[in-house]
């Protein structure tokens, strides 16, 4: 008897045994690559997550593309036809966006530790500048000068609030990223002498959450401490970003995140803050949530080795392309993506098994005892939830390998 497929499996349809990438079988879609390990990014997947969004946020809410999630170049040109902006976390992710026609006053910079070259070159971009410590102010004021082209600003703020069951915390207490709340009406005010084209906040409280309820309310103090705020901006907020935190399912017993519940806050969100800062556009930045459910990882099993009573399926990648699935990406307890015998769906014939790669650690570990279908050497392995913190997030050069192949289908 088959095992229960994940949710995240319903979007790859099967075509007989084995599951389809952007309508495709997946064993001819590896011949077209050539070879595996590869990534595959399906568009139509992610074009219906952002048709999911768009039919339940308001209008006022900007939807954003954080490309940190996915940089790839041809799934960012595609993700800019349908989002309304692009955040970047450095020079190289800023050339991206740029090259993906994105319109410049819509792509904003977030990240500590920018170089003075970096924010040089996003003065001369045109881009928005998410300041996050009082060195970059005195820094894009001189490179405004030398330009002759205003430094475009927002505050990243570091809130006095965090957002409850994220997955990674983004603010709240001591953090690298950001301004403390309680320090940016000093910050703002020396904005303000310096002559930066101020335009709002940016306020990210965490990420990888799929608790509606714990997002609505960090969405709804993030507005909260804007306003309070505003009263010291040197200019009207024409921007607030309330940051994402948008989570998906990876691991057996999670639920989808109750988009529509979120929406309906969100709602109220943009009705007060209409009243409290009638010049500013909402924007909610997302990475994870729009590509995540929209990739697979592929391996081939290279050798199946029986090992004092346990089978061990050996693929040609591992941690070096897919560092997440390996537990060794943030989290606490290992838990198994959800992985599957991609070419043997629904076979009765079915056994106990570890998916490991060809690296030299016992760490190389894609999947941990789990019930698959049982395969033989030359079969397709697919790990789902891959489109979002996979090849880029991952040691490409750890024992020489070759890289991970990534295609848009």
């Amino acid at each position: 008897m088959s095992a229960a497929r994940h949710t995240s499996a319903a979007r790859f349809p099967l075509i007989g045994s084995e599951i389809s990438v952007g309508g495709l079988p997946l064993s001819r879609l590896a011949a077209r690559v050539g070879r595996t390990p590869f990534y595959a990014y399906d568009r139509q997947v992610m074009r219906e997550r952002v048709d999911e969004l768009r039919r339940v946020l308001p209008p006022q809410v900007k939807l954003h593309y954080a490309i940190k999630a996915n940089p790839m170049p041809a799934l960012v040109g595609w993700m800019a036809r349908w989002v309304d902006g692009l955040d970047v976390a450095s020079a190289g992710e800023m050339r991206v966006a740029l090259d993906a026609g994105m319109n410049r006053r819509e792509i904003s910079f977030a990240g500590p530790g920018k170089t003075d070259a970096e924010l040089s070159q996003a003065v001369a971009a045109g881009i928005l500048v998410n300041v996050e410590s009082e060195r970059e102010l005195p820094v894009l004021a001189d490179i405004a000068q030398q330009l002759g082209q205003p430094a475009r600003v927002a505050l990243r703020i570091n809130p006095d609030f965090e957002l409850k069951s994220s997955g990674m915390k983004m603010g709240g207490g001591p953090k690298q990223f950001g301004i403390d709340a309680e320090a940016a009406p000093a910050v703002l005010e020396q904005t303000g002498r310096l002559g930066l084209a101020f335009e709002g906040f940016h306020i990210f409280s965490g990420s990888q959450n799929l608790r509606a309820e714990a997002i609505c309310e960090a969405q709804s103090k993030a507005l909260a401490l804007a306003a309070r705020l505003a009263a010291h901006a040197p200019a009207p907020v024409r921007s607030l970003n309330l940051g994402g935190g948008f989570g998906i399912p990876y691991f057996p017993g999670e639920q989808p995140l109750d988009l529509p519940h979120i929406g309906s806050h969100l709602r109220r969100v943009a009705e007060l803050a209409a009243v409290e800062l009638p010049q500013a556009t909402l924007v909610v930045e997302l990475g994870r949530y729009l590509v995540g459910e929209a990739g697979v990882y592929v391996a081939r099993v290279v050798d199946r080795k029986v090992s004092r009573g346990e089978v061990f399926l050996v693929v040609d990648g591992g941690l070096n392309h897919h560092l997440s699935a390996s537990g060794n990406f943030g989290q606490v307890l290992r838990k198994n993506y959800p992985v599957e015998i991609a070419n043997r769906v629904g076979s009765a014939e079915r056994e106990t098994a570890s998916v490991v790669g060809p690296l030299c650690t016992p760490l190389d570990l894609l999947a941990d005892r789990m019930d698959l279908a049982k395969a033989q050497v030359g079969d397709l392995v697919v790990v789902y939830q891959s489109g979002a913190y996979g090849a880029t997030a991952s040691p490409a050069s750890f024992l020489g390998h070759p890289a991970a192949v990534e295609v848009l289908v």
